[in-house]
């Protein structure tokens, strides 16, 4: 399985890492990179006095807060406890 990985160099903050990815994640990767990247550049501007890992740690922060409230904006999931609460108050109505 490691065999099907291919090495790239991608910078970020300033700094070169080295990681191993599936050649077809390759674009996906280098535009994440790209987004991190100009996420660290547009805080630098905003946030004078910081130092690289306050930004970097900052950018991360945003990513996974995006991440885990992401799903709580899915229409499909929306649409979802719709029908739960229609359900509930449909039961609830009858009890009373």
């Amino acid at each position: 399985m490691a065999d099907n990985l291919i090495p790239v160099n991608l910078w970020l903050a300033g700094r070169s890492y080295r990681i191993r990815i599936k050649p077809d994640e390759e674009s996906a990767v280098r535009t994440a990179v790209k987004l991190a990247d100009d996420k660290i550049t547009e805080m630098r501007t905003r946030y004078a006095g910081k130092d690289d890992q306050d930004f970097i740690a900052m950018c991360l922060l945003m990513y996974a807060a995006d991440s885990a409230t992401e799903a709580f904006n899915s229409p499909y999931l929306k649409s979802e406890l719709s029908d739960m609460c229609t359900k509930i108050d449909t039961i609830v109505g009858k009890e009373e």
